[in-house]
């Protein structure tokens, strides 16, 4: 059966909208036609090589639909269920899945070497990270589809995927933000809004914004941010301005700048946490000088996913949804269509809006 989807030809080239030929789903695997799907900066990352996966591929990995049609030996969804597409899921049997970091699992991506569809001339096509969700349908393993809990709309959780898991697992797993506690959260995009409503459900008492952007700062404080920072060679010294001259106990990155993460680490207060949840480049080199790691005595972690496990914590978020905690349609800055997903890579490129949404 034939579907449109937005294919990765090779790496640093032009997406394609196309139809490619998917297969019926085989055993252990599921069928799934999209309701909608994320346009993240990882995808970006993808397509220009910053992450390697095969290609061509299929890119988008945040995505929601309805199950279509299961193979053989999958028994825990049939069609019509709406589910949440799990872009990483965990193997169960390595050594970071033993210690229950199944965010770091060192099979997780295996799936993205596989050849799911083909164009029509025959050429094989890759899933790019494991779910190929710029499509319209997508056949997948059973292990990359969770059930969506009841009470969250079907387009909307397409977000929780990817952004709100890296977002809420950054605050409350990584960082662990306690109640009370100040943040700064670099980078205002999709991920980033999700950090700020994570960082308000956590109780955090003042939360800065920072992005280069000023036109940012409307959907940074509807996300729950107290104060709006321009981001600049003095960002440091104004949130320390903020938290009476002593820093944040906590400061997120979500851009995977060199420029950020510093930013970050010097914003935060002596004893306090950074975490990076950005994805840079090998040639974003952040320094450091061995008196000042002993003097500030400050923690500098990397977050994967948010250190989240979505089976455990994908209830988690539709709680905070259906109560009115956490907002998925805050985070949409735009609707788009499978067409629209070139040029929402070139605003993501020059900085605009927080999260675009193919909506199929």
């Amino acid at each position: 059966m034939a579907v449109r989807a937005a294919v990765l030809p090779a790496v640093g080239a032009q997406l394609e909208i196309t139809d490619v030929e998917l297969p019926d789903p085989g055993p252990g695997q599921v069928r799934v036609r999209l309701a909608a799907a994320g346009v993240c900066h990882s995808d970006l990352s993808l397509s220009n090589g910053t992450m390697r996966v095969p290609v061509p591929a299929v890119l988008g990995h945040e995505g929601a639909g309805t199950v279509v049609a299961v193979g053989e030996g999958v028994a825990h969804l049939s069609p019509g269920a709406p589910v949440v597409l799990n872009w990483a899921p965990s193997c169960g049997s390595c050594h970071a899945c033993s210690l229950g970091e199944v965010w770091l699992c060192a099979n997780a991506l295996n799936g993205a070497a596989d050849v799911y569809a083909r164009t029509a001339d025959g050429t094989e096509l890759h899933p790019g990270l494991n779910v190929a969700a710029f499509a319209e349908e997508t056949v997948v393993p059973a292990s990359c589809v969770l059930p969506l809990p009841e009470g969250v709309p079907l387009v909307d959780a397409a977000l929780l995927g990817c952004a709100v898991l890296t977002g809420y697992g950054a605050v409350h797993h990584s960082a662990k933000v306690r109640p009370g506690e100040t943040v700064a959260v670099f980078g205002v995009g999709g991920v980033g809004l999700a950090t700020l409503q994570s960082a308000r459900i956590a109780g955090a008492s003042r939360i800065v914004a920072v992005d280069v952007s000023p036109a940012k700062e409307e959907l940074a404080r509807a996300a729950g941010a107290t104060d709006f920072v321009l981001a600049s060679d003095t960002t440091a010294r104004e949130i320390r301005a903020l938290t009476g001259k002593q820093g944040v106990d906590v400061a997120v990155e979500c851009a995977g700048r060199a420029v950020s993460i510093r930013a970050a680490w010097d914003a935060t207060r002596r004893g306090g946490r950074t975490t990076v949840v950005g994805i840079g480049g090998k040639d974003e080199q952040v320094t450091f000088n061995a008196l000042e790691i002993f003097h500030w005595g400050r923690t500098l972690s990397g977050c994967v996913y948010g250190n989240t496990d979505p089976a455990r914590d994908l209830p988690v978020l539709a709680e905070h949804v259906r109560a009115g905690r956490l907002d998925l349609s805050a985070l949409v800055t735009d609707r788009i269509t499978l067409e629209d997903i070139p040029a929402a890579f070139e605003n993501m490129l020059a900085g605009k809006g927080g999260r675009a949404l193919v909506v199929f």
